[in-house]
C-alpha cells in the first residue's frame, strides 16, 4: 500500500520493525464482527507530505508581502472614517469629528505596532499609510474651515506646501536616482504642530474653553510658520541635490 505514496513514507530495511497487533470487535444482532489489526513502529520518522504542511504553516510574517495584513486593513480603516469625519467637522459636530479623528489616530499607532510585533510589514503598506495619515490631516483641516473654525486661507497654504513637496519629490524620481524620500526634522515638526493645532481647535470648540481657544491660536501660528520654513528648506536640499548629485547632509 505504502508504494502508492512514493516520496510520502521512508522505511529503511535495516530499520527493525516492531509489530503490534490489536484486535476489534462488536455484535450485531445475532453477528459478532471481529476484525484484527496490525501496527508497526519504525525507528526512523516518517513525514507526511512535508512542502504542504510547510506552506500551511507558514510563519506570518512570510506572508508581509500580502496588502491583505490587519496593519493594512486598519490604515484602510482610516481611511474609510476620513470622509466621515470632515462631514462632522464641517456641520459644527466638534465633539464627535474629535473622537473620531483620536479612534483614526489610534489606528495609526496601532498598525505600526502590529507591523513590527509580528513582522508583518509590506511594500504597499509603507506607500499606503503615509498617504492615508496626509488624506485623514488634509481633510481635518478642510472640514475645519467649512466649519469655520480656521480660516480657510491657512488650509491654501497647507494644501501648497503638500503639493510643492509632491512635486519636488516627483522631480526627484524623474530626472535623479535618488529614492530615499525621507521627512525632514522641519517637515516632522510641521506635521506635529498640524496635529496639534486641530487638536486644540476641536476641543476649544466642542468645550467652549478659553484656555483652549489660546492655546489652538498659538499653534496655528506655528503651523503657518513651519509650513513656510518647511517648503523652503525642502527646496534647498532639492535644489543642493540636483547640483551635487549626490543626498544634501
Amino acid at each position: 500500500m505504502f508504494q502508492q505514496f512514493p516520496g510520502a513514507v521512508r522505511i529503511c530495511p535495516s530499520s527493525p520493525l516492531r509489530l503490534h497487533s490489536a484486535q476489534l470487535g462488536w455484535k450485531i444482532g445475532d453477528c459478532r464482527i471481529e476484525i484484527g489489526v496490525c501496527s508497526f513502529a519504525c525507528e526512523q520518522s516518517v513525514k507526511f507530505f512535508p512542502k504542504r504542511l510547510n506552506r500551511v504553516h507558514a510563519p506570518y510574517h512570510m506572508c508581509s508581502g500580502m496588502w491583505l495584513t490587519i496593519p493594512n486593513l486598519l490604515t484602510l480603516a482610516r481611511i474609510i472614517m476620513t470622509p466621515f469625519i470632515l462631514i462632522e467637522l464641517s456641520r459644527g459636530q466638534y465633539m464627535i469629528g474629535g473622537w473620531m479623528f483620536g479612534a483614526a489616530a489610534f489606528t495609526d499607532i496601532l498598525d505600526g505596532l502590529l507591523a513590527r510585533r509580528f513582522g508583518s510589514q509590506s511594500k504597499i503598506g509603507q506607500y499606503f499609510d503615509p498617504i492615508a495619515d496626509k488624506v485623514l490631516l488634509t481633510s481635518i483641516y478642510v472640514g475645519l474651515a467649512l466649519g469655520r473654525a480656521v480660516p480657510l486661507w491657512i488650509v491654501l497654504l497647507i494644501f501648497a506646501r503638500d503639493l510643492w513637496i509632491l512635486l519636488l519629490s516627483g522631480v526627484a524620481l524623474r530626472f535623479t536616482a535618488f529614492r530615499n524620500l525621507q521627512p525632514s526634522l522641519w517637515g516632522k515638526a510641521s506635521t506635529f504642530f498640524q496635529i496639534m493645532a486641530a487638536v486644540a481647535i476641536m476641543a476649544a470648540r466642542a468645550y467652549s474653553n478659553d484656555w483652549f481657544l489660546k492655546i489652538s491660536t498659538a499653534l496655528i501660528g506655528g503651523v503657518v510658520i513651519l509650513a513656510a520654513v518647511s517648503g523652503i528648506d525642502y527646496s534647498l536640499r532639492g535644489v543642493a541635490y540636483l547640483r551635487q548629485g549626490s543626498p544634501p547632509g
